[in-house]
């Protein structure tokens, strides 16, 4: 199928095959034709799988290509409801690029910057409004957006925001929202049972999508578990990424763990940045958009980064702490893997983290290579969930060198100019990395 079979206006089309993208994936092929057709939905589908397109082609089209009489309207005529700043601003991209050949006015909303140039953006006027729940409702309060000519609402991340205890603001948010004659649009990884509470409650026999089973993971990512000490993480974590030159993802666990692990690694000559919570959004951003050309080789992150990372291929990510919920991890290693390329996630597993581990086994219903990495053995073997120590199912890494010597290893191959670059592997534009938009 292409997206000339999903009834989209040439506009669309154009900008898309301008982007390099030809073929929908199944989320877009299986949401835009109901989205089309003026259909709630309420559609499941995983981080990586095109969602935002899924929903933001129909509602440009809705909006500038089949409204008999198209306004200039300053109220927002669709809102779009995201649960992290960047998230926001990574959908925002998106319309711009999707919608560059229809004029489409767009906003964004989210704390952690100034108010004053949101509210001069809304009194000149937008059509489309995407937004995190909190700083919408500072609007709301402030009477500095009007809500009541939106036509679409889009909630994408829906179990994110309720994860997030946005739930009493986005019920707020709805009573701000016309009843009649309004689409919803309702994009979630998982269909918890609030999830389905909250849509009976506003949503009119939605067209129901999944995509993906709940809490699965793309096919395309390895997953492997280096056992290690919890004292040893840090060099362990030096030492493989002093010998790998993929650009990588590393969670941690707390936000002062994050900033102390990113001023390791670069130190060790690794150009390394962390993203969290106590970072300001230029902060996070500038990060972000550093990680994303290559000048910095590995960004830390909590668990604030886990979605709304659209991050074209990127090939590794590293879990230096396991998450305290198995359900976090599907999200973390959701940067990997995506539109069908191959990714690897990496485990840096401690004796005490040995029942979260099982809880992510069970979670996935998989099993985990477990590779004990030369050098780095740890003192007592992870336990599987049958009480037996658990057995490396391949011989053990090589020790390479680490330490002093893996630093002068890495800068050995990071002295020649343009190595940054190399580690792109000469990949296309942002826009024609894949054949399928984000």
């Amino acid at each position: 199928m292409s997206f000339q079979n999903l009834g989209l206006a040439p506009a669309l089309l154009r900008a898309l095959t301008e982007q390099g993208y030809t073929e929908p994936t199944p989320i877009q092929s299986a949401a835009i034709p109901p989205a089309l057709e003026g259909r709630d939905l309420l559609a499941g589908a995983q981080t990586g799988t095109g969602k935002t397109a899924a929903f933001a082609l129909p509602l440009l089209e809705r909006l500038y290509v089949s409204a008999r009489q198209p306004t200039q309207a300053k109220a927002p005529r669709a809102l779009i409801l995201t649960p992290t700043r960047e998230l926001a601003a990574q959908i925002q991209d998106s319309v711009r690029a999707y919608g560059k050949h229809l004029g489409a006015r767009s906003t964004t909303v989210f704390g952690g910057v100034g108010i004053n140039p949101q509210i001069d953006a809304l009194r000149r006027g937008v059509d489309i409004l995407i937004a995190t729940p909190g700083r919408l409702i500072d609007h709301i309060q402030q009477r500095t957006v009007d809500l009541s000519r939106v036509e679409v609402l889009v909630l994408d991340e829906a179990d994110r925001m309720l994860d997030m205890g946005f739930l009493p603001s986005i019920k707020r948010i709805l009573g701000h929202l016309p009843r009649q004659n309004r689409i919803t649009w309702l994009f979630s990884a998982t269909f918890a049972p609030e999830i389905k509470a909250l849509a009976s409650e506003f949503m009119r026999t939605p067209v129901e999508i999944q995509i993906a089973k709940p809490n699965s993971v793309a096919a395309t990512v390895a997953h492997r578990v280096h056992p290690v000490d919890s004292a040893r993480k840090r060099d362990l974590l030096l030492h493989l990424l002093a010998n790998d030159a993929r650009q990588t993802l590393v969670f941690g666990r707390t936000k002062h763990g994050a900033d102390k692990l990113a001023k390791m690694l670069d130190k060790a000559g690794l150009r390394a940045a962390a993203i969290h919570g106590n970072k300001s959004q230029n902060q996070r951003t500038r990060a972000l958009a550093d990680f994303k050309n290559g000048k910095i080789h590995v960004l830390v992150a909590t668990d604030i980064a886990a979605r709304g990372l659209d991050i074209d291929q990127l090939p590794l990510v590293i879990n230096h702490d396991l998450p305290m919920v198995a359900e976090d991890y599907v999200h973390r290693i959701g940067r990997t893997g995506r539109a069908g390329a191959q990714g690897m996630a990496i485990s840096l597993v401690s004796h005490e983290e040995e029942g979260l581990l099982r809880d992510i086994r069970r979670l996935l219903k998989q099993e985990i290579e477990i590779v004990p990495v030369a050098g780095f053995e740890p003192s007592r073997q992870l336990r599987t969930d049958d009480g037996a120590s658990a057995r490396p199912t391949q011989k053990q890494r090589p020790a390479r060198p680490s330490g002093n010597a893996a630093r002068h290893h890495h800068a050995g191959k990071t002295a020649a100019p343009g190595a940054g670059q190399a580690r792109k592997r000469r990949r296309k534009p942002a826009g024609q990395r894949n054949s399928r938009p984000a």
